[in-house]
This record gives C-alpha cells, sequence and structure tokens, in this order.
C-alpha cells in the first residue's frame, strides 16, 4: 500500500461508542477530533481496497467526514454505532462514483511499488495484477454484497456489526454473503478456466 500523504494517529480513547455519539450530536469538538483519529485510517483502507487510488481513497476520507459533520449540523446523524454510520457513508460515496461511471485511474506500478530488483518487480507486479483482478471482480458484484463481501473478509468486521452497517438484519446479511461469495466462485473460476487455454 502507499504512503499516505496523512498520518492517521492510532490513539486508545477513554470514550465509550456512548460517548462518542453524544459527544457528537453536540458537536464537541474532542469527540469529532476523536471519531475522526478513531476512524479515518479504517475508512481509507476500505476506500483503498475497493478503488486501487490512494488519491480517490482521501477523497473518501474527506468526503465521509464532511456528509459527518453535516448530517450533525442539520441534527441528523448516527443514534449508535458511529463506525457502521461512517462506513455506510464511506460506502455510498464510492457507489456513486462508481453510478456516475468517473474515471478511476489506478496508480502505476512506480507510484505503488519500490522497486529494488527483477525478482521483486516480477513478484510485485504478480501481486498487484491479483489484487487488481479481485478488486475487479469485487467491484462487480451488487453494492450491498460488495459491502458485506469487503467488511467481512477484508476488514474482519463481525455479521452484527455489518448489518448495522447496512441497516438490514443479520440474515438478509448472509445471504448477501452467501450470493456474493457464490458470484465471486463461478467468476474467478470462469477466469481461471481462461488462462488455462
Amino acid at each position: 500500500m502507499p504512503e499516505r500523504r496523512h498520518t492517521y494517529k492510532q490513539t486508545m480513547s477513554a470514550y465509550t461508542d456512548d460517548e462518542l455519539v453524544r459527544g457528537a450530536r453536540n458537536l464537541d469538538q474532542n469527540v469529532l477530533v476523536e471519531i475522526y483519529d478513531r476512524y479515518s485510517s479504517g475508512i481509507f483502507a476500505f476506500a483503498y481496497r475497493l478503488l486501487g487510488n490512494s488519491e480517490m481513497a482521501e477523497d473518501c476520507v474527506a468526503e465521509t467526514f464532511t456528509r459527518f459533520l453535516n448530517a450533525l449540523q442539520n441534527q441528523k446523524g448516527p443514534s449508535e454505532n458511529i463506525r457502521a454510520y461512517l462506513y455506510r457513508i464511506a460506502h455510498n460515496w464510492i457507489n456513486d462514483i462508481y453510478r456516475s461511471q468517473a474515471s478511476i485511474k489506478e496508480e502505476s506500478i512506480e507510484d505503488r511499488l519500490e522497486i529494488k530488483d527483477a525478482i521483486h518487480v516480477e513478484e510485485s507486479v504478480d501481486y498487484k495484477w491479483q489484487i487488481a483482478t479481485i478488486r475487479e471482480h469485487i467491484m462487480n458484484l451488487t453494492p450491498d454484497q460488495r459491502m458485506v463481501i469487503t467488511l467481512r473478509y477484508i476488514e474482519g468486521w463481525d455479521l452484527e456489526d455489518i448489518a448495522r452497517a447496512l441497516q438490514k438484519p443479520v440474515g438478509a446479511v448472509k445471504a448477501l454473503q452467501h450470493r456474493g461469495l457464490s458470484v465471486l466462485q463461478k467468476t474467478l473460476g470462469r477466469q481461471e478456466d481462461s488462462n488455462e487455454i
């Protein structure tokens, strides 16, 4: 993963989730800073994994927190689980990008890799190609399937947290996970078959 322009702080917080929600709804500046410090790096990683572009991932973080602050200023926003709320905003922003068919440029290999010698170049190119292929297949899933697969298998969320983020019952999340994995298995299997020919 490329070096980020911003350094996201990893902090241990004395705030509970309920205190974060209350403080955010009261526009408490210390709480808002804590929310940013706690969740911005995860949102960056989530967006980068889906978009493959660090500048767009940075834009996603900025837009996510802008929308979050706008919602709070309009006396809306989360009543619980800020993390789920923020990831839902990021997910919606990424979907908007794809719906508008904006041009998402993959960064060049030179920008994304530190090339040391020919062996590392070959390994890195192969690895990056595999990641790009998987990303392409994930982006072909429905938006909800994509979010479930990404949060479950890349971010390591449990089903209950994903259900909160999507505002769906756990059973619906399990169904989305099953259908998404089935589609990925079929499309990746077809690609392997065509590569062997």
